[in-house]
């Protein structure tokens, strides 16, 4: 929004110019180092009473350590502008800073030297006072959490402000433990900042719900909701629920009442605390009673680590003078502070799965806590508890870095609920409260060791864990095709291609809904398909001609080959602020040209875990793929093989910052050998590792100390 025009007259401009990409300018910095290299002509000579100085952001290791693409792109767009203001003529206050991703506290240690250094020379080092009117430095999370009255904020009214599409910082930051992300259309920035109008905010909404477990009545109401308020599309996560993308602020509130009204909400579906709970959902891996059992324990562990402040209803749910009066029966309790939560909630996000073995399909070890059902002669005896997993890091970040779960103990099924609590209440206890990045379950693990973290929650539950049961795996995927229980009910897995449900099959899923009502059930699967379940016999010739007339994947021969059943993406890019690269929009134009290669091999139909996501946030899990891709720029991605297939094993750093001839190209000789060279039973994932294409990856702690071979 800078004028360029007047820069000639400014006595003194101070810039904070961040690296986007290959050494580029963000994206609201483009506009503005356009004109000015345009008018470079006109000011030249003309900038000679300006004093200037320069911040720049970047990472020295982002193109890789010590190599000349790094040296060369580092705070590249900062550099140029300081080198372009002196050629202006304007004159440097101070030498140009950098604050480097690779310093020990990232930016700080540079911008901390720096900006003292400014301050000595514009005379304000020694104020001793905040200027009237200044709000002071951005409050952390820990004392929003804490001073925003139980999540309330000023959310109420500034959902009801209709001269902005979007909300202030810190209600932005509140509406994500609601449900809620404010997110805008990055392609259309750029377009928007040259017509001076704001971004086009909207926002997403992800609905709890445990187990992926919803009927067909829930399904249709999604539907119309998403035709009425959102983008069109529904949005299957990697986390078993609805994600509704594309809602303008406006319609929040009705979207919201229009989910409750389908009982359905949004409560938990997102922020610092227990999240969606997952929980198998391949009917053949057990008998319908137990899979009904399990999923009772699943809702119970989920209900019992609810957080109970109503600010939830108040603010989306309620409407009109009477339920106001209602509300104030909670409203006049003098402090509401949530008996399991406190005011301060956790340090980080709390995730949490049920697998039922042989079926892996949660990735149990990606998670906080997780519960492995352990079956013996048809019947339920309890859960192996597992505590520390995550896959979230920071590109060239040390210390933070992807860690698979350790399993502590084994609990029986009345105390999952309680021992979840326990592992929670540890964490938030312990949890690291000053540094985000360090503040997952994963960490506290890392940090006080597993057998530590046993102790902890023994104490908490008032009696012993015991040993850890025998169990196995064998795969991740989902249940394709029809399967029969033994109660006569029918179940068909479908095909849903990196979950967004749009076009036929939308309108397909839709119909089966309608011919459902009543009966059938939907279960969100975490490799992002759906179920179709609980189908009775004289339903089950329809929903097959459905889902034929509209095409919907529901067979090895319709779900394409391995790698299209097994690929897995996070939404990225356009709506994700996090994203560095496509993802979901990018990973099936990738798929299919692998394809062409794999079915040159003969492996058209051998089942390969391919993932991606935009940023090392890791929401699509892709560090458990088999192959995993994870953006670093536009169009570039660090490569990833080895993960093993059932998912006890993290993959291993195979390439840097490749584009996609250089993936094709890498890809292509291996699979040829591995066609050629596996071993019976052998999955990519291992054979990678025994040629010694990378080493094994024994522990999230080596991710970047690990070479590649």
């Amino acid at each position: 929004s800078f004028d360029v025009n007047t820069l000639a007259n400014e006595p003194l401009i101070v810039f904070c110019v961040a690296t986007a990409g290959k050494g580029e300018f963000p994206g609201n910095g483009r506009n503005f180092w356009g004109k000015l290299n345009a008018k470079a002509a006109e000011l030249k000579d003309a900038c000679s009473g300006v004093k200037y100085t320069v911040f720049g952001l970047g990472d020295s290791h982002y193109w890789g350590k010590g190599t000349e693409e790094s040296r060369v792109n580092f705070a590249k767009p900062a550099r140029e502008v300081d080198e372009l203001l002196a050629q202006l003529g304007a004159q440097r206050l101070m030498p140009i800073g950098f604050g480097d991703d690779q310093d020990v506290d990232q930016y700080h240690t540079g911008f901390g030297e720096w900006s003292s250094q400014l301050y000595s020379r514009l005379g304000v080092d020694k104020a001793d006072a905040v200027a009237d009117g200044d709000d002071g430095p951005v409050k952390p999370d820990e004392v929003l959490k804490c001073e925003t009255n139980q999540l309330r904020g000023t959310l109420r009214a500034s959902l009801d402000d209709v001269t902005t599409g979007q909300v202030p910082f810190v209600d932005s930051k509140l509406i994500k433990h609601h449900g809620s992300y404010q997110q805008d259309d990055r392609d259309l920035r750029e377009e928007r900042q040259k017509l001076g109008i704001e971004n086009a905010f909207s926002f997403m909404i992800r609905v709890r719900l445990p187990g992926g477990f919803c009927t067909a009545e829930q399904w249709l109401a999604m539907h119309e909701l998403a035709d009425t308020y959102a983008n069109g599309t529904m949005k299957i996560t990697t986390r078993q629920t609805f994600q509704l993308h594309g809602v303008l602020k406006r319609d929040l509130k009705a979207t919201f009442r229009g989910m409750n009204k389908a009982c359905m909400d949004c409560i938990a579906a997102c922020g610092d605390v227990c999240r969606n709970v997952l929980c198998t959902s391949n009917p053949s891996v057990c008998s319908r009673e137990l899979m009904d059992e399990i999923m009772m324990y699943t809702y119970n562990i989920h209900d019992h680590c609810l957080p109970r402040t109503g600010a939830y209803h108040e603010i989306f749910l309620i409407s009109g003078p009477e339920m106001e009066e209602k509300n104030l029966v909670m409203g006049s309790t003098p402090i509401e502070e949530d008996p399991l939560y406190g005011k301060s909630y956790l340090p980080r996000k709390y995730k949490v799965a049920v697998a039922i073995p042989p079926c892996n399909d949660v990735d149990v070890f990606a998670h906080c806590a997780g519960f492995i059902a352990i079956i013996e002669d048809g019947k339920l005896q309890g859960f192996n508890v597992t505590v520390g997993g995550g896959l979230g890091f920071t590109h060239n970040n040390q210390k933070t870095f992807p860690r698979l779960a350790d399993v502590i103990g084994f609990c029986e099924p009345g105390d999952a609920k309680y021992v979840c609590e326990a592992v929670l209440t540890v964490q938030r206890d312990y949890g690291d409260r000053t540094n985000r990045k360090h503040a997952r379950v994963k960490y506290t693990v890392e940090d006080y060791g597993p057998a530590w973290y046993r102790e902890q929650v023994e104490e908490r539950l008032g009696k012993k864990l015991g040993e850890q049961r025998p169990y196995r795996f064998t795969s991740r995927g989902d249940l394709f095709g029809w399967v029969k229980s033994e109660d006569g009910a029918w179940h068909c897995g479908t095909h849903v291609p990196i979950g967004r449900v749009k076009d036929n099959l939308k309108d397909g899923l839709g119909k089966v809904a309608m011919e459902l009502k009543g009966c059938g059930i939907f279960r969100m699967t975490c490799n992002q398909s759906v179920l179709i379940s609980e189908v009775p016999e004289a339903k089950k010739e329809i929903v097959s001609k459905i889902l034929e007339e509209y095409g919907v994947p529901h067979s090895p021969e319709t779900t394409v080959s391995g790698l299209r059943r097994n690929m897995m993406a996070c939404v990225a890019l356009p709506t994700c602020p996090l994203a560095f690269a496509e993802a979901e929009r990018y990973l099936p134009t990738l798929v299919g040209r692998l394809e062409a290669v794999t079915e040159r091999c003969g492996l058209r139909d051998t089942d390969i875990v391919i993932r991606m996501t935009g940023c090392p946030n890791s929401c699509g899990r892709p560090s458990m793929g088999e192959i995993g891709f994870i953006g670093k720029a536009p169009g570039t991605y660090n490569m990833y093989l080895g993960g093993d297939f059932v998912g006890h094993r993290l993959n291993t750093l195979f390439a840097e910052s490749v584009t996609e001839d250089q993936i094709v190209e890498l890809l292509t000789p291996i699979f040829g050998s591995f066609a050629q060279g596996r071993e019976k039973g052998e999955s990519f994932g291992d054979f990678v590792v025994r040629k010694g294409y990378v080493k094994p990856m024994t522990a999230g702690r080596l991710w970047w100390t690990l070479p590649q071979v």
